[in-house]
């Protein structure tokens, strides 16, 4: 899990956005005009470990919504960098791939550089791979955040204690960074997958059984037919389905929330932290 300083979020987000209008309580609802851009504009978006699983879904989501894509992994993923790449295109979009590790700040900087320099203004930036930074130093900043959120943020489990903090703490930047760039129109909001069927589930389904005695995959299956609602297990595009309204004008209105997409796994009843 990547973590980013909120002081330097703070600094490179509203540089770019210093240019942008504040809310004023004396502006009514209907003239205030966001910064999500319309869908008859060209939008581009960056999508952080998108070379496979849900990051893949949401870049190739974004793409069918019209936006043009930076797609982004570490070095090892490149061939599956390229793959979205060619996939992106193949629908009508442009996209270019980068390969940068987003726990470095000085390599999310440069790919945010890139992304403007090669694709236009940034529209949405989802932090797909932890928390990434964001900003444009050149012709716009992103009028979207997205962080990428797990079910661990509310319902912490046992062997999971590294993963379920790192979550929380996702969970309170997602609040505190919207509260933070609210009055320059832009929109913070993560989305928390449940139990998915993305090789990091393989991973934690294999390490559990080796804990308890379980059968590969028996873990998963049972807490798809005990803990989730719905009963299945989730697919990539079950969060893609969500992002994609985030990253919607319809969904300007939404900030600092962190929308579960579960199954029924768990319930929050209106609680805060």
């Amino acid at each position: 899990m990547s973590s980013f300083p909120i002081s330097r979020l703070s600094r490179h987000g509203l540089k770019g956005a210093k240019n942008l209008p504040t809310v004023s309580s004396q502006t009514s609802l209907s003239a205030r005009a966001y910064a999500t851009p319309s869908k008859q504009k060209r939008r581009t978006a960056i999508v952080t470990r998108s070379s496979q699983g849900i990051g893949k879904a949401i870049a190739l989501r974004l793409a069918e919504d019209g936006y043009d894509i930076l797609v982004n992994d570490v070095q090892t993923n490149e061939t599956g960098v390229l793959e979205v790449v060619k996939e992106v295109k193949s629908l009508g979009r442009n996209a270019f791939p980068y390969l940068a590790d987003v726990s470095k700040l000085n390599e999310v900087e440069r790919m945010v550089e890139t992304s403007v320099s090669e694709l236009g203004p940034l529209n949405i930036m989802i932090t797909n791979a932890g928390i990434a930074g964001f900003g444009s130093h050149r012709a716009g900043c992103a009028s979207n955040v997205r962080n990428k959120h797990s079910v661990a943020a509310f319902k912490p489990s046992h062997m999971l204690s590294h993963y379920t903090a790192s979550k929380w703490a996702v969970r309170g930047l997602t609040i505190s960074f919207a509260l933070e760039i609210a009055a320059h129109k832009i929109t913070v909001n993560a989305y928390a997958p449940g139990v998915v069927g993305t090789a990091m589930w393989d991973l934690i389904n294999e390490e559990m059984g080796k804990k308890t005695g379980a059968k590969k995959g028996e873990t998963i299956k049972k807490w798809s037919e005990e803990l989730i609602a719905l009963g299945r297990t989730s697919v990539p595009s079950d969060a893609s389905n969500l992002v994609s309204f985030l990253s919607d004008p319809d969904s300007d209105y939404t900030t600092g929330q962190t929308i579960l997409v579960d199954g029924g796994m768990v319930y929050t009843y209106g609680r805060t932290l």
